[in-house]
């Protein structure tokens, strides 16, 4: 018993402390992590890849197709092999048009996207005319319409369709608001009031 508080009092007194390997193991590691410095540029090709998504889902191949071949040039292979793939998907979209003629709202809608994709604004007009006429409810048939009024520089039948694709759906007040379809009406009064109903209550 002596001997053990010899060896206490003889430790305490030179103020050495025991060695702890889990502390020198995680200094070491604080150590040997610096910043990526290819952080920023993945953060903007992962923004990229995004929106290149949000256009392919929307069925706007030509702009999807230009968002995916920025993100080729991003750091992240990862990202480069999945744009890669709907990059493909996006350039046969582009390249061809449904063999089969439509025949329901659907297929006249999908008609409708695809030559508005290709800058066939009266062809694509049509289409969406006659699935408008099968489904006078469906939101999306009317947003697209307002979005190809708006392409075609008709900014009354634009806020009209809009104004009713909104009524239909809310939600489409905040696609529109981030949709470049819509460029053409941004400077609009009545597409700012219609977009952003709050300023008008935070305004009075």
């Amino acid at each position: 018993m002596k001997r053990r508080a010899v060896r206490s009092t003889e430790s305490s007194q030179s103020g050495r402390k025991p060695i702890n390997k889990k502390d020198l193991a995680s200094s070491g590691k604080a150590k040997v992590m610096p910043p990526d410095p290819e952080g920023p540029a993945k953060l903007q090709q992962l923004k990229l890849y995004e929106e290149a998504l949000k256009q392919f889902q929307q069925q706007k191949f030509h702009r999807a197709k230009e968002a995916l071949e920025r993100v080729l040039e991003g750091p992240s292979k990862e990202l480069g092999d999945r744009a890669q793939v709907h990059l493909r998907i996006c350039e046969q979209r582009i390249s061809r048009l449904p063999v089969a003629a439509p025949k329901s709202a659907e297929e006249h809608y999908t008609q409708g996207i695809a030559l508005m994709n290709l800058g066939r604004w009266d062809e694509a007009r049509e289409h969406l005319d006659r699935a408008r006429k099968a489904a006078p409810k469906a939101d999306h048939i009317v947003y697209a319409m307002a979005a190809l009024d708006c392409l075609t520089g008709e900014a009354d039948s634009a806020m009209l369709n809009l104004k009713v694709a909104i009524q239909l759906r809310p939600e489409n007040r905040y696609h529109a608001r981030n949709d470049e379809d819509f460029a053409f009406l941004q400077e609009d009064p009545r597409f700012t009031e219609l977009l952003y109903p709050e300023r008008d209550g935070s305004t009075s």
